[in-house]
């Protein structure tokens, strides 16, 4: 179980290559994923997070192989999500009294979840500090929304790793660990996934954090997460694309999502790429209807589009529930300086593109006027509308 991390620094943690989902159904996971944990056996040994509530008698019995559970002087619970903190009760029924280091509000998260068992709960903030001997020290880090109110980061001086828990992580099983023996291309894309789905709706807070972090003049050789690949080759990129991603990042892409009901509003949204390709051939395109994609993986690539062409036709007054669903998550990762339009097709009363533009303004995109709102099925009087939309997407 325990794999060297560096010095006196080792893995202990999960990898689950079965895991397809997570936060419910919410987040779909394609490469399988991790719950990192660490622990520093020096003159102290402490134990940083756990993993997820199903493995928690597993990952107990494991530890218990690796060293007398009694020995462990302190626990580092960087984050309360039961991802993270599933295995604490569990281990606190073989160590009662070990103290648990975490922030204010980890207590309230951590009490609201597993009730108040009389843990020997040790607040800490930004800047405190533990002695764990040798010559080393942990120093905490409050990493409020990265992304819940009881996120934080601990730094361990001497080895210089930042253990940095959901922050610089990935939904990625890695049996090699490390980012240098991972595949690069589905690293960087899983990384992107997880930013995109899980912290871009607090980039203003990472955007505020990374300058935080690097005032503090810490030498970083390793960040170790809670899920995924640890980076020790070059570990400072990962914070140079957070850097990025945090400040309203987009490519020169143009997203197309759509669902039907009998194909007409799937014939505005392809003749929407076509012509985003002849009037813009370097801008990336691609469209997704929304009833049969992984929302997550589309989220991903809205991230990284300057604009959206979205669409529905009317049912019912409205637009299709599939669409309705999916606009409400957009709503919630708060994307930023990003254009978007509304198609649609409809038989009757026709407010889909009404109700498209609006909620789309309250999503936070810039709506271009142009639309195409088509009666029955698209015939040429509608594509002929299509150029000036897509030239209001481009320009």
């Amino acid at each position: 179980m325990k794999r060297h991390i560096k010095n006196n620094v080792s893995w202990v943690g999960y990898i689950d290559w079965e895991l397809q989902k997570f936060h419910g159904e919410d987040y779909t996971i394609a490469s399988g994923s991790s719950q990192n944990a660490y622990l520093i056996e020096e003159e102290k040994t402490v134990l940083i997070d756990t993993v997820w509530a199903p493995h928690r008698f597993e990952f107990v019995e494991n530890l218990k192989k690796e060293i007398d559970l009694k020995k462990i002087d302190y626990i580092i619970a960087n984050h309360g999500e039961v991802d993270h903190s599933g295995a604490l009760t569990a281990l606190m029924e073989e160590i009662p009294d070990t103290p648990i280091y975490c922030t204010a509000n980890a207590v309230k998260s951590l009490e609201g979840q597993y009730g108040k068992r009389g843990w020997n709960f040790r607040v800490v903030k930004t800047g405190d500090t533990l002695d764990i001997g040798g010559g080393k020290q942990l120093i905490f880090i409050e990493m409020r929304m990265l992304h819940w109110p009881d996120s934080m980061a601990t730094y361990m001086t001497g080895d210089n790793i930042l253990f940095s828990n959901d922050a610089f992580g990935q939904h990625f099983a890695v049996e090699e660990l490390f980012n240098d023996k991972a595949d690069q291309c589905l690293l960087m894309r899983e990384a992107m996934k997880y930013y995109a789905n899980i912290l871009q709706p607090y980039s203003p807070l990472v955007a505020k954090k990374i300058p935080e972090i690097q005032g503090l003049n810490l030498p970083i050789e390793i960040i170790a997460p809670s899920h995924g690949a640890i980076w020790r080759e070059n570990p400072m990129q990962i914070v140079e694309k957070y850097a990025a991603w945090a400040d309203a990042y987009q490519e020169n892409q143009i997203t197309v999502c759509y669902d039907t009901m009998w194909d007409g509003t799937a014939k505005i949204a392809h003749e929407i790429a076509k012509e985003i390709s002849r009037q813009s051939p370097d801008t990336v395109v691609k469209v997704y209807n929304i009833a049969k994609s992984d929302k997550t993986e589309v989220m991903t690539e809205i991230f990284k589009s300057k604009a959206i062409a979205v669409g529905s036709p009317t049912e019912g007054n409205d637009i299709l529930c599939t669409v309705a669903g999916w606009l409400s998550f957009l709503k919630s990762l708060k994307f930023k300086n990003k254009k978007a339009a509304a198609f649609g097709c409809y038989g009757w009363s026709g407010e889909s593109v009404k109700i498209l533009k609006e909620k789309l303004a309250d999503a936070g995109f810039a709506v271009v006027e142009e639309e195409v709102r088509s009666l029955w099925n698209p015939d040429e009087e509608d594509f002929a509308k299509i150029p000036a939309l897509v030239k209001s997407l481009l320009g």
